[in-house]
Parts: structure tokens; sequence; C-alpha cells
């Protein structure tokens, strides 16, 4: 009998967190899963580990594999998937003894598509919980799933743009159950972060939505997300990020334009542009003490001046941004470079105070060194305006 659920776990380099990943994997209440565990390549001691737990669990398969990407072994994953079910967990990350449990009996019980909960941002001191305005739990189909969660992953509109740290909330693939057959039938695949640069989560859910014909939301932390990270900033620092968000953007254009969406999707792209603004600026600030003032000056210049970014800060509402946002958005309307420069310097300072971190996580290139962390490349406002307060990790 094929599992209920497949659970897709990409590996590169992750020998130090492996253990705590695959103990909460194996020790799932839903005890008819398959855990398909990619080592896209390892150069440490993943692969004897993964090895290790096969042979003690039936239910981990490996799939060994030359290096490609963390969007390569996740659709490799894909194809091996037996479930009817299949979720994606990152190998640093951990869930909830009873997360699959509850996610599967929801579609189930919903008939839906893809099902989703909430998450846990863990910190090496502390913890966040993401919360949503939302109910406990939530079902949309049909026209509504389109008009509240494809248009949602698109960008935001109006109210939403009061929330920049939801930008992207919505969009990862961690926190989620997908129908084997929606994957699979529409031949939905990770597009690679060597094209992208980011959000390859993102472009993969705004496909799936849009062929999904329902989805429950669950409005509980079950997935416990790890953003320790001790990079430096020089380390992190991504020359091509720009240009790839470039194409992050076409694919995102042609595929409103391919189906024949209308202008609110439009609007709410333009508004993603805008909103990118942030980490790509964070981008540019974390290239350290060897780039001159002047030279991240320049950057940000053009940054500003882009076709793609002046286009889009025409429309951009900043009426309904919080104060710190509104002074942001509006010097980086009217393309306030040296304004945007010293803000960047103050928002790196709230990050730090917040997280505790210093690093500048906007490269494809972050602890796994091959963009397995590409989860960790988002607009970083999740780090500044969090409502959610704090708690001790719950490592």
């Amino acid at each position: 009998m094929n599992p209920k659920v497949s659970i897709v776990v990409p590996i590169y380099n992750m020998e130090d967190y492996l253990d705590r990943c695959l103990q909460s994997l194996l020790g799932q209440s839903l005890r008819e899963i398959e855990i398909i565990a990619v080592n896209d390549g390892s150069r440490d001691f993943s692969l004897e580990l993964l090895q290790k737990y096969a042979r003690q669990d039936s239910r981990i398969t490996i799939i060994d594999k030359a290096n490609g990407g963390v969007s390569a072994a996740r659709n490799d994953g894909v194809l091996a998937a037996r479930g009817q079910y299949i979720g994606f967990v990152d190998p640093d990350d951990w869930v909830h003894e009873s997360m699959y449990e509850q996610l599967y009996h929801a579609a189930a019980e919903e008939d839906s598509d893809i099902a989703m909960c909430t998450y846990v941002r863990e910190f090496e001191t502390h913890s966040k919980e993401k919360r949503f305005d939302m109910p406990d739990k939530q079902t949309y189909r049909a026209d509504e799933l389109q008009a509240k969660m494809l248009r949602r992953l698109v960008g935001p509109l109006k109210e939403e743009l009061a929330k920049p740290e939801n930008l992207d909330a919505w969009g990862t693939v961690w926190s989620k159950l997908y129908r084997a057959e929606l994957i699979k039938d529409h031949g939905l695949k990770f597009m690679d972060l060597a094209v992208i640069g980011s959000n390859e989560d993102t472009l993969f859910n705004i496909h799936a939505f849009y062929y999904a014909k329902s989805f429950v939301f669950l409005n509980r932390p079950l997935y416990h997300y790890w953003r320790s990270n001790t990079e430096s900033i020089t380390s992190t620092y991504n020359p091509a990020l720009q240009y790839k968000f470039d194409r992050l953007y076409a694919a995102i254009q042609s595929f409103i334009s391919e189906k024949q969406l209308n202008d609110e999707y439009r609007t709410a792209f333009n508004n993603r542009i805008s909103m990118n603004v942030l980490g790509l600026g964070l981008n540019i600030m974390s290239e350290g003490r060897a780039a001159s003032f002047g030279k991240k000056l320049k950057a940000l210049h053009k940054l500003l001046h882009g076709d793609k970014v002046k286009q889009s800060f025409k429309q951009f509402d900043t009426s309904y941004s919080p104060l710190i946002w509104k002074a942001f958005f509006v010097c980086a309307k009217i393309k306030f470079s040296l304004a945007i420069y010293v803000m960047l310097i103050g928002i790196n300072w709230m990050r730090k105070r917040n997280t505790g971190r210093i690093a500048v996580e906007t490269g494809s290139n972050l602890a796994s060194g091959n963009g397995h962390e590409s989860r960790r490349i988002r607009n970083h406002a999740d780090e500044l305006l969090s409502s959610n307060g704090s708690k001790q990790n719950s490592v």
C-alpha cells in the first residue's frame, strides 16, 4: 500500500542538523509516511547519517545524486514520491509531532488539493510564532481560492501593504501538503535558483494554486523554521541577485499574461517589485567594507532608477504602510538614494537587535553553500515588525 504522505527533504552538507530533522519526521503521529531524502552531492557526513537512519527505518528512501541545487533535488524527490500527498521539509528545520496527521486529515476531510499550517521562526536564543489574522480553520474553493490565495501569492493589495512581513509568508512550500496528482498531472516543477535567484517556492505555489480546486488552512504553528545563521556579511553578498530577480519577475509576468489574469494581478505584481527593493537594497549593503560608500550609493541609485522599479512605484500606494515603511517606500518612490542608504543601515541594526544575527541573508549560497537556503532570501520585514513577541527557544 502506498503511503498517505511523502515528505521530500533536499540535503546538502547538513550533518549538523539532520538528526533533529529526521527524528521529528520519524516521530510523526501519522505513521503511514515515506521520507525521500535527496542527498544533493553533500561533501560532509550527511549521506552516512542518512544511511544509518535508513537501516533503522524502512520508511526512509535515499536518492544520492550529483550536486544540482535545491530545486533539482526537490523535483527528483517528487518523481520518486508514492504518497497521496507530498510535503517538503528543509533539513535544518523540524516539525511538530502531529503536523502531517493534522494536515492530512484536514485535506482529506475537505477534499483539498493543498493544506497549509503556520510556523514558528526559531533563532538561537528564542522563538517567534508567525501569526496570521485568520480563523483556526479556513477553506477556499474555486473562484474564492483564486481571489484569496493566487492573487496574494503574486503580490499584496491595499490593506495587505500594511504588513510587508507577510509578502512571502503564504509562499513557503514547507508549510504545506499538496495532492500528488496536482503536482504530477500538471508537471509542476521548481525553477532553478541559478536562474531566478530566489522565491522558487512562491513561483511553484503560484502555479500550484492556479490549478488547485480547493485549499484548507490551519492556523496552527506546526512547522519550526530555523533562522540561525553565522555567515558573515561579506560572504552573503550576491552580485547577480538583481539580474536573477529580473528573470523571476519575467517568469511571474509571463504567467500573468499566459493565463490572461486581470489588472488586479498586475497591480499586485508591481507591488511585489516595489517591496522587493528592501531585499535588493540589503544585498547591496552586504558587500562589506571592501565596497566604498560611493560604490554602494551608486548601486542603490541604479536600483531605484531601474525601469521595473520606477514603473512599479508609479502606482504603489504608501498610504497603507506603517510609519517606518512609509518613510522607506516614499524615499524609494522619489528615488532618494542617500536616505535609503541611511535607512538600510538602520534596518540592519534593527535586525541584529531583534534576531541576534549580523548576517544579511540575501545571497543564494548561504549556510548550505548551494542555494538550499533560498527560503532565507526574503524582504526581511518579518524581523523588524513582528508583533508576535518572543518566547524561549523550542528546540
